[in-house]
Order: structure tokens, then C-alpha cells, then sequence
């Protein structure tokens, strides 16, 4: 992971809520939000939130009087996520950092992370800091993407991308997001920060679209795939989402779109 791999600002952020959320995500955030309430937790912290969805799938399940607080490690993040959420008392928004939890030892029944631990430099400290945080027997609930071939969106628009900067192809989506799919690595990194009873499911799901460009400007405007595309060439991110528009045209069709997601959900005891 390089440093603009963690920077979700600008226009990210909306761009990401919009298009990005409902693309990818709210179904696993669905999935999430159904385990964490069969914990019947009192106290949920979720690190690397994001904009919200998977917080928001918890409030809509979990009784009024549990507590959550939902952190991320970019302010404009929760931003986002915060004008969004209603009613607007019914979680606890804090920037923090997963891997320096400003938080008690043992204060939360369940520490749930949708789609972050891959930005963790660190995985094993940020498990631990979890664990850390976790009451004795608590669950840490997260699920993290499987490699990118399995991810049919994602894969397409990196290979459209690695044709528009050939010398230097912007490789975040392969490097990060999807970089983190090795299920035995996984089980050691939890291990190796304290962690026992470690179940992994492989969970699969259709990624819908109204149109290749829905997608395309989700990924290449919507995530930091953007930071470096800007980087290569600033002028050329409206070319850069067309090219990666007419590559998934050509694989899926130009009305709307359909592709498989897959991603890895693990659950472990402190």
C-alpha cells in the first residue's frame, strides 16, 4: 500500500456514497449487520466506517438503547456519513485511528470493520487493537474483498486503465482493496495478535448497475484509484473513466450492468 491509498478527500467521499455504496457494498453490509446482531451486542465500535452504510445497516437492527460509535481514519469520511445518518444522535462519530484506538480496554461486545482492515499498514497491530478494545469474548466481525479476478467490475476497469498508462498503470484496486484475499495469511495475522475460534466464509454477490458509466466513475472518480490517475496526468481522468466506460461496455453491454463481487467474512473471538 502507498500513502494515497488511505486518502478519501475532495470529491471522493460524495462520488463514493453515490455510486460506490450501493455498487458494492450495502450488501455485504447487509450480511454484516445480520452476524453483529446475533452477538446481541450492548456496546459496537466500527472502525475504518467510511461514509456509513454498514453503521447504518447496525442502527436499523440493533435496539435504541445499544451503543455505537463508528470511527474512520479520514475526517471527511464521517462527514458524509454523518449527514446521512437519522436520527442524527443515534451514533457516536469519532476520527480515529484503527491501528491507536483512543479507547478503553475491554469496552465493546463487538468490533466490526467492513471492507478496512486491507488499509491497515499494519494488520497484525490493527487485529491486536481490536482485541485490545474487545470485552473477554467479544467478536470481531469483518469481511474483506477476494482477490480482484473474482471481482469482475474492479478487474475490468484496472485492465482499461493499465491500456490509457501503460508505462506506469495505476495498480490501487489490485494493490489494495483486493490485495488481501489470502484466507491463510488472514488466519495467521488473527492468531498472531490473540485471536481463537477464526471462521472465514467466502460470500458472493451480483454487483448492479443502470450503465458501464455508473461504474466506471465510481471506481475512477469514487475511490483513490482517482489520487492516482490525477497523479499520472491530471487532464486525462475524464479520458481515463471513458476508456475504463467503453471496456466495460464491451464485457457487460451498454445498458445496465451485471458482474460478480466475492469477498471473504471472518469472524474470530478475543
Amino acid at each position: 500500500m502507498v500513502a494515497n491509498d488511505k486518502v478519501f478527500a475532495g470529491s471522493i467521499p460524495e462520488v463514493y456514497d453515490r455510486l460506490m455504496v450501493p455498487l458494492i457494498f450495502e450488501p455485504y453490509a447487509r450480511d454484516l449487520a445480520g452476524r453483529i446482531v446475533l452477538a446481541g451486542p450492548q456496546d459496537v465500535l466500527e472502525t475504518a466506517a467510511g461514509t456509513g452504510v454498514l453503521t447504518r445497516a447496525i442502527a436499523a437492527r440493533l435496539p435504541a438503547h445499544a451503543r455505537i460509535v463508528a470511527t474512520d481514519l479520514n475526517q471527511a469520511m464521517l462527514d458524509q456519513a454523518a449527514a446521512r445518518q437519522s436520527p442524527p444522535d443515534r451514533v457516536t462519530w469519532r476520527q480515529a485511528d484503527a491501528l491507536a484506538l483512543p479507547f478503553e480496554d475491554r469496552a465493546f461486545d463487538v468490533v466490526a470493520c467492513q471492507f478496512g482492515a486491507m488499509f491497515f499498514p499494519d494488520r497484525v497491530k490493527g487485529y491486536r487493537e481490536a482485541r485490545r478494545v474487545l470485552k473477554p469474548r467479544g467478536r470481531f466481525l469483518f469481511n474483506v474483498w477476494d482477490r480482484i479476478s473474482e471481482n469482475e467490475f474492479a478487474d475490468v476497469v484496472t485492465e482499461a486503465l493499465a491500456k490509457v498508462f501503460p508505462q506506469d498503470p495505476p495498480l490501487f484496486m489490485a494493490r489494495t482493496p483486493h490485495g488481501h484475499h489470502d484466507v491463510g495469511r488472514i488466519r495467521e495475522e488473527l492468531s498472531a495478535a490473540g485471536f481463537a475460534d477464526i471462521a472465514i466464509e467466502t460470500v458472493e454477490h451480483r454487483s448492479k448497475a443502470p450503465s458501464p458509466r455508473d461504474v466506471a466513475v465510481a471506481y475512477c472518480q469514487g475511490t483513490p484509484l482517482r489520487n492516482e490517475i490525477v497523479a499520472r496526468d491530471a487532464t486525462r481522468l475524464d479520458a481515463a473513466t471513458t476508456a475504463a466506460t467503453e471496456a466495460l461496455a464491451h464485457r457487460f453491454g451498454s445498458g445496465p450492468v451485471d458482474g460478480r463481487i466475492r469477498a471473504h467474512v471472518i469472524a474470530a473471538t478475543g
